[in-house]
């Protein structure tokens, strides 16, 4: 595995050149695939809507402005997206995973047509988790579930992880209908869809990449919490 020393393309990194003709042939059997994809997602798309769901219990998170019942949370809207940051009380810079995954939301005004919100919930204390959304300029809302055994029911516990969980709320009722973690979370983000679309793809030594193809440790090409609060931090100190 080799990792290019500068930004000029190795050129033993190059697809190899053929005629129109020929480019077209292999991209039309690609796009086949690429369809055959798009209709899976599609009909796991359906199953999900078939989905049972699971009453939760009336719990209590703190906001910006101090307790709030996860029914509150919605702020009237039916449908709420939750992702759950990984988190480490005190700690100067939280997961870079979850800190760049979560800065790609941006505008999410959109989910008001589908009766829908997106927010962030962390097992850190609510001051803590506050600063730390104006350091790296996240958009979402925060909200903090410590003292409350939230993160560890909906599979993100205290130290142990991040994910995403889906709810529904009927008046001041609760229910849970979907979750995901790990690589699950990729389907949401937008980044990972853009840089899998290049020739070189991500890089990473895991992927399946012809011979001579840059890549390089796992993890290594991602932007860390320094650099995404220099770029979209709200302290000016930071952009220096």
């Amino acid at each position: 595995m080799t990792e290019p020393d500068s930004k000029e393309s190795p050129m033993s990194a190059l697809p190899p050149v053929v005629d129109q003709q020929t480019w077209r042939a292999a991209l039309d059997e690609l796009r086949a695939r690429e369809k055959a994809a798009t209709r899976e997602l599609d009909a796991i798309a359906a199953q999900r809507r078939r989905l049972p769901m699971v009453e939760m219990p009336k719990y209590v998170l703190t906001g910006p402005a101090g307790p709030v019942a996860l029914a509150e949370v919605f702020d009237g809207r039916s449908q709420l997206i939750v992702y759950n940051h990984m988190w480490t009380d005190g700690a100067d810079w939280q997961c870079p995973g979850c800190t760049g995954f979560t800065s790609q939301f941006t505008r999410l005004d959109f989910l008001d047509n589908y009766d829908a919100r997106f927010v962030i919930v962390t097992n850190g204390p609510i001051s803590e988790a506050l600063a730390y959304k104006a350091k790296v300029g996240n958009k979402m809302d925060w909200y903090s579930s410590a003292g409350s055994t939230f993160g560890a029911d909906v599979d993100a516990a205290p130290g142990e992880g991040f994910g995403v969980n889906v709810f529904l709320r009927e008046g001041d009722t609760v229910y849970r209908t979907w979750h995901t973690n790990g690589r699950g979370t990729e389907q949401l983000s937008h980044s990972f869809a853009l840089i899998d679309l290049l020739p070189w793809g991500r890089q990473e030594e895991w992927q399946d990449s012809p011979p001579g193809w840059p890549q390089r440790p796992t993890y290594s090409g991602w932007a860390g919490s320094e650099d995404i609060a220099r770029a979209y931090g709200e302290s000016p100190t930071l952009h220096r």
